[in-house]
């Protein structure tokens, strides 16, 4: 397995303009050392409230029944059953002496819809990419922040979180993008809701504590309509029971604890992993296992987790306000760092790269205007699909598992001879 010195951070930021500043960790070679965190300042924690009603159960259906052709309107009439996900990839078991696709998953967490609009600009980017893509919700981001004593955060004041709510604008602009990205074919996961970080954070809390924020992520999406009170906007058109299938905590943190909780609703992946290399995934507690991975940070000797904040943390030292005279050099940094590692892999191993993003106009929008380039260059080539968390999982599950541990063999660069290596 190829080694380098790791710089590695961790996300602490959760969207709507809050960034936290972050030290650059320094990291032991990898193999070696663990992944550092630091506490996040929380920048809107609003009063304690009279506590709510504890909110309903969330636990995914069983296996679906044929649709019907008729839409179900599902409890107060936030969410509905609409058919069958469009544009779904097929899985296909790989044959012998058969090239893996290349897998590169863009995801992104919060799912918030702001003025800048990035929310619907990469929607039209990635169908004119050829991709689908996963969104990673804040449940909050749902919540009028009138009614924040509904949300009950594990370890922490009612009606608190470490980010704002949105604005009532906001919140249907998220459901207006939401609606229209399960159409277009892309998943709806969950990034959980309050965005907690260090002391009090996923690390400190317990399966059962998971349990209760899991919940209430299921109640914020499937009771917007009577939590906001907006009577003339559509439902969502898919029943989140059966959607919601995996997630990203917060900062990377808590997935010891919570992948009970995701085993026993009968998840099917987790996307919480603080970096590791970029080989084929592995599951963990029967969970697949998909963690931001360590790139080749351009120019240097040591590997960058493949999320934007993490370049950002590395280039302006977390201030998301970093010197316009390095923009440009910053943005194509990005750029060589994601593409580095598609084309490592994509050459190589053919091991899926996965990307995360924030829908923020950091140091100017560079990590989003890299992020676009990385998209449209890489998922119009041959043998690549640009695809969901969930349709990964999908295709793995459809694989001899013979035949992955041999793919998880591989070093990131390493080509065998495809022609003889799948049996």
């Amino acid at each position: 397995m190829v080694k380098a010195t790791r710089r590695t951070t961790v996300l602490l930021t959760g969207g709507m303009g809050v960034a936290a500043a972050l030290a650059l960790i320094p990291m032991a070679p990898s193999g070696g050392g663990k992944v550092a965190t630091a506490t996040a300042p929380s920048d809107s924690p609003g009063a304690a409230a009279t506590a709510s009603s504890s909110p309903p159960v969330g636990a995914p259906s069983s296996s679906p029944t044929p649709w019907d052709g008729k839409v179900k309107v599902i409890g107060d009439g936030s969410t509905s059953e609409t058919g069958p996900e469009p544009k779904q990839l097929v899985p296909q078991k790989l044959k012998p002496g058969e090239k893996p696709p290349q897998f590169v998953v863009f995801s992104w967490d919060g799912g918030l819809e702001g003025d800048e609009h990035l929310f619907s600009h990469f929607r039209e980017v990635a169908k004119e990419s050829n991709a689908q893509m996963t969104f990673f919700l804040t449940g909050i981001y749902l919540l009028p922040n009138s009614k924040r004593y509904l949300y009950h955060p594990p370890q922490h004041p009612v009606g608190t979180s470490a980010i704002d709510l949105a604005t009532d604008q906001h919140i249907k602009d998220t459901l207006e993008q939401l609606r229209q990205a399960w159409a277009d074919g892309d998943e709806i996961g969950t990034h959980f809701n309050g965005h907690f970080c260090g002391s009090g954070g996923g690390n400190d809390w317990s399966s059962a504590d998971w349990l209760s924020e899991t919940q209430q992520a299921y109640s914020f999406v499937e009771n917007w309509k009577t939590n906001t009170g907006y009577k003339d906007i559509p439902p969502l058109p898919f029943d989140y029971q059966k959607e919601l299938v995996g997630g990203r905590a917060p900062c990377l943190e808590g997935q010891k604890t919570l992948l009970p909780v995701e085993k026993q609703l009968g998840w099917r992946y987790d996307a919480s992993s603080p970096g590791d290399f970029q080989i084929w995934p592995a599951k963990t507690n029967g969970i697949w296992n998909f963690p931001l991975q360590e790139l080749p940070y351009p120019g240097q000797n040591f590997q960058v987790l493949s999320m934007d904040f993490n370049f950002l943390a590395n280039q302006s030292g977390g201030d998301p306000n970093g010197d316009p005279s390095k923009y440009a050099q910053w943005e194509k940094t990005a750029r060589d760092g994601y593409l580095n590692g598609f084309e490592r892999a994509y050459n190589g191993s053919r091991a899926p790269l996965f990307i995360g993003n924030h829908f923020e106009t950091w140091n100017g929008g560079i990590y989003m205007k890299a992020v676009e380039d990385v998209m449209r260059n890489a998922c119009t080539k041959p043998q690549v699909q640009c695809v969901s968390f969930k349709e990964l999982a999908d295709w793995l599950d459809a694989q001899d598992p013979n035949v992955l541990a041999q793919l998880r063999q591989l070093d990131p660069g390493q080509a065998p001879d495809w022609s003889t290596f799948i049996k």
